[in-house]
């Protein structure tokens, strides 16, 4: 790859990262997030807080992976050489915040969609179906009948085969349909 070619491509990122930011629920989720692991409350987070709250707690390790976040113990020791910049072994909210909204904003949103696409098909056949769509309202505790689930496919199934496919679920999520 040229010189030229990879400085465009860093500008692009740099100005795609300024344009971007974290919505004021977003920002609220992080800072929830962090008052749960700061169980001594002395505003930071030090390893063990940070490990063990992710790793022992069932809620929060299912939040994290949910939101795309694996953290291993590798990530969380990068984390405190990275950002506990007064070398206490804790890294505190402005710090954490800065972590979190990094991760944040470097998702890739089409790769988000596509794993939202493979929670619902979870029969990998490359479409929801009223079955898949039945299966997840049921997880959601939405209690809709099967005219309405229908109903809803209809409406977004532009091929008329009766099932969404990855292409318009994209289109759905995107906003292009």
């Amino acid at each position: 790859m040229s010189l030229a070619l990879r400085n465009d491509l860093v500008v692009d990122k740099t100005k795609r990262k300024k344009r971007r930011e974290l919505s004021e629920e977003q920002k609220q989720e992080i800072k929830d997030a962090f008052e749960l692991f700061d169980t001594d409350k002395d505003e930071a987070i030090d390893y063990h807080e940070l490990k063990l709250r992710i790793v022992t707690t069932y809620l929060i390790a299912v939040a994290m992976r949910a939101l795309g976040f694996d953290v291993k113990k590798a990530d969380v020791l990068k984390i405190l050489k990275d950002y506990d910049r007064e070398a206490t072994g804790k890294i505190t909210f402005e710090d954490f915040n800065e972590v979190v909204t990094d991760w944040i904003l470097e998702r890739d949103p089409h790769e988000e969609i596509l794993k939202a696409f493979k929670l619902f098909d979870d029969d990998d056949s490359g479409k929801i179906s009223l079955r898949n769509l039945r299966r997840v309202a049921r997880e959601l505790g939405e209690n809709m009948s099967d005219e309405e689930l229908r109903a809803m496919i209809e409406e977004f199934d532009k091929d008329g085969d009766g099932e969404i496919n990855q292409e318009e679920f994209i289109a759905i999520m995107t906003g292009d349909i």
